[in-house]
C-alpha cells in the first residue's frame, strides 16, 4: 500500500444473489476524515462490511492497514472501531457497561476496559451521564455512546455509518465537530458514511463517491470542488475580444456579462490557464477586475458524475 493509505480496494465486487452491491470499485482511504458518499443503496454499508472483514469480495482485493481483512480478521478488527447506523442498543445497560463490554471484545482486560470506557464517554461529552441506562437517553446521546464504544480501545481507524441519523440541525453540528475533534486530538482516521453532501464537504478531508456500486469520483475535497476545475476572470472591457483570444488558444469559455468562466483543459495545469487568461486580457487591451480558481460545491460534483 502507498504511504499514508489506510484502506485500499481494487476492482472490488460483492454480490448478494442477483443483486450487485459493489461493482468493480477501486478506491483509497487516506489519513484524516474521509467521507463515503452515495445515495441509499449505493453500496456504502456493503463497503464498510468488507473493510471489517464481515464479508469476502466476490472479485478484487481489499487491504486495510496493509492486511487482507478476510484473512487477518482478528488483527484488523483490533485496530478498527465501528459505529453502526442502527440504534438498537440494549436499553437496560448503562452507557459505561456497554462501552466497557465492547472494549473487552476488542481485547482489553476488564480494569483497563472500564477505565477506557469512562475516558471515552467523557471525551464525547457523556461523562456525567455514563451511569445512565442507554434506553433512557435521547437519540443524540445514543449516537455519542456509539461513538464512544468505537474509540474506547484506541483504534487506528473508525468506521461511522450515518453518525448524524436522527439528529436535529444543532445536534448534527455538534456531532460533526466532535468527529473532527476525535480525529485531530486522538490521531484516529475516520471513514464516515453519509448521504448528506453538506456534512461531508464540511467535515471531511477527502471523499469517495459511490453510485450503483461503482466509485464515480474520489479525492481530496479541495481536488473535487476546486483545484483543476478552471478559473473565473472578471474583465472591465472588450469581452468579445478576450473570449475570441481564449478560444483561439484552445480554451472553452462561458460568458456571463463581464464574468468569464474558463473551463479546465485536460492537457493544461491551472497555472498555464492563468497565464493564457492574463495574456488574452492584456492583448485585448482590457483590464482584470478579479481572477481566481473556479470552485464548485460537492453537490455540483455529485450531480456531475450522476451519483
Amino acid at each position: 500500500m502507498a504511504e499514508g493509505t489506510v484502506v485500499e480496494g481494487e476492482g472490488v465486487t460483492r454480490r448478494f444473489g442477483r443483486t450487485t452491491a459493489l461493482d468493480g470499485a477501486t478506491f483509497t482511504v487516506g489519513a484524516g476524515v474521509t467521507g463515503l458518499l452515495g445515495a441509499n443503496g449505493a453500496g456504502k454499508t456493503t463497503l464498510l462490511g468488507l473493510v471489517l472483514g464481515l464479508q469476502r469480495p466476490d472479485a478484487g482485493t481489499m487491504r486495510v492497514m496493509g492486511l487482507d481483512p478476510t484473512r487477518a480478521r482478528a488483527q484488523v478488527r483490533a485496530r478498527i472501531g465501528y459505529s453502526p447506523e442502527h440504534h438498537r442498543l440494549p436499553p437496560d445497560t448503562t452507557a459505561v457497561d456497554l462501552v466497557r463490554h465492547i472494549a473487552e471484545i476488542h481485547g482489553l482486560p476488564h480494569r483497563p476496559a472500564t477505565n477506557r470506557a469512562s475516558d471515552a464517554l467523557w471525551a464525547v461529552g457523556l461523562g456525567e451521564e455514563r451511569f445512565r441506562a442507554v434506553g433512557s437517553m435521547s437519540t443524540g446521546q445514543r449516537q455519542r455512546v456509539k461513538l464512544a464504544q468505537a474509540i474506547a480501545h484506541d483504534p487506528v481507524l473508525v468506521l461511522l455509518d450515518e453518525p448524524t441519523d436522527g439528529l436535529d440541525p444543532v445536534q448534527r453540528d455538534d456531532m460533526l465537530s466532535l468527529i473532527r475533534r476525535v480525529s485531530a486530538e486522538f490521531g484516529i482516521h475516520v471513514l464516515l458514511s453519509s448521504h448528506l453532501l453538506e456534512e461531508v464537504e464540511r467535515t471531511c478531508d477527502a471523499a469517495v463517491i459511490l453510485r450503483a456500486g461503482q466509485v464515480v469520483a474520489s479525492g481530496s475535497i479541495r481536488e473535487l470542488t476546486g483545484q483543476g476545475r478552471g478559473v473565473v476572470v472578471e474583465v472591465d472591457d472588450a469581452v468579445d475580444e478576450v473570449v475570441r483570444r481564449l478560444q483561439i488558444s484552445g480554451l472553452e469559455v462561458a460568458v456571463d456579462g463581464f464574468r468569464l468562466t474558463v473551463l479546465n483543459h485536460p492537457d493544461l495545469p491551472v497555472g498555464a490557464i492563468h497565464d493564457r487568461v492574463r495574456d488574452a486580457v492584456a492583448d485585448a487591451g482590457a483590464g482584470i477586475r478579479r481572477l481566481n480558481d473556479r470552485t464548485t460545491s460537492l453537490e455540483d460534483v455529485f450531480l456531475e458524475v450522476g451519483a
